[in-house]
């Protein structure tokens, strides 16, 4: 609903108003308001500042239109201005215009003239709302987001790699934080979302620290991405490095005396990268898919607190940097056969 605020000091004007839209009073599709002089419509904009377009005559008492028009403009920039007044020499409409007017019609009003131009400066309001709430998120997205991708979600490249889908070799981990429902369960919400991101700020460090990328938050859990040269040791260094941060944490002072633990899956092999979700809820990731990504997380579901589990075909890459032990054989999903496990210890 467009709310108008109309400033006139006849009488008659509102009684017109009302009547020749009264069809789309009714329909809410505008909501009308009424002062009679510019500081009864400054008063009234303190109260209400959401109104979206003034209608205001030029010659009224206390406060003219044209002194009304320049308070505005300092005080409510979003507001649509139209001057409708008998006064329509040049001079008052260059005045008019100067200070902020959107347009000016002159009286005898004409109110199939005023319809139309209501009209017009709505599509104007409607315009600048959607402007304002693209720079607050644009302000919004620059909290989490520094200037150099800012950039490059701009240019044409970007728009590229979105349409961009392909086979890659990468290193997928999954790193969970172990026993986290029991905090989830009993702590109030602000204490669990804090605790939550502390552990996460840890993670991500070292994730980064390596050279991957998270590449989602899934609950308590982290899924994250690891391509070019060494992936696969650069992924396993990472995860030590989580492990020991974690373990270094102090206890949390609650019943239960938490202290963080992670579980993790590591695998590495042909994956398809790719925008997926759905398009019609404009909602889509940009992420990896596959048989390596599955086992990755499996193999994390399997671990218990402090593990740091591979496949067979991961350790004989690493065994000669890493020390490593044999966890056992386990049935995975989807799979004919069993699939060796190891564990790395350090």
């Amino acid at each position: 609903m467009i709310k108008i605020l109309v400033v006139d000091d006849e009488p008659d004007l509102e009684v017109l108003i009302k009547q020749k839209f009264r069809k789309e009073i009714r329909d809410q599709k505008y909501d009308f308001s009424f002062a009679t002089n510019g500081v009864d419509a400054l008063s009234f904009l303190n109260l209400n500042p959401n109104i979206d377009i003034l209608l205001s005559d030029i010659n009224m008492p206390q406060m003219d239109g044209l002194t009304l028009l320049s308070k505005i403009s300092e005080q409510n920039i979003l507001i649509k201005s139209v001057i409708v007044s008998a006064y329509g020499d040049l001079q008052n409409i260059r005045t008019a215009m100067n200070r902020g007017a959107f347009d000016f019609i002159t009286k005898p009003i004409n109110f199939e003239d005023l319809e139309i131009t209501i009209e017009k400066t709505i599509k104007q309001v409607n315009q600048m709302k959607m402007t304002m709430e693209a720079i607050k998120q644009n302000n919004l997205l620059k909290m989490y987001v520094d200037d150099t991708v800012l950039k490059y979600m701009t240019s044409q490249e970007f728009e590229t790699t979105l349409h961009t889908n392909e086979n890659v070799e990468a290193t997928v981990a999954f790193i969970d934080i172990c026993s986290f429902t029991s905090i989830s369960e009993n702590a109030s919400p602000d204490t669990v979302v804090k605790l939550l991101n502390t552990y996460f700020d840890v993670m991500v460090k070292e994730i980064i620290a390596q050279e991957g990328y998270v590449d989602k938050f899934i609950g308590d859990a982290i899924m994250a991405i690891f391509k070019g040269d060494y992936h696969l040791d650069r992924a396993i260094d990472a995860c030590l490095a989580v492990r020991k941060h974690i373990n270094e944490l102090p206890a949390e002072n609650n019943e239960n005396n938490y202290r963080p633990k992670v579980s993790t899956g590591i695998n590495f092999g042909d994956m398809i990268s790719g925008n997926i979700g759905s398009v019609s809820l404009k909602r889509l990731d940009y992420t990896v898919i596959g048989d390596a990504v599955n086992i990755a997380q499996r193999l994390q579901s399997m671990a218990t607190p402090d593990q740091i589990l591979i496949s067979e075909s991961a350790y004989q890459k690493v065994k000669e940097s890493f020390h490593c032990k044999e966890a056992g054989s386990y049935q995975l999903k989807n799979k004919q056969h069993p699939v060796n496990v190891y564990e790395v210890l350090e």
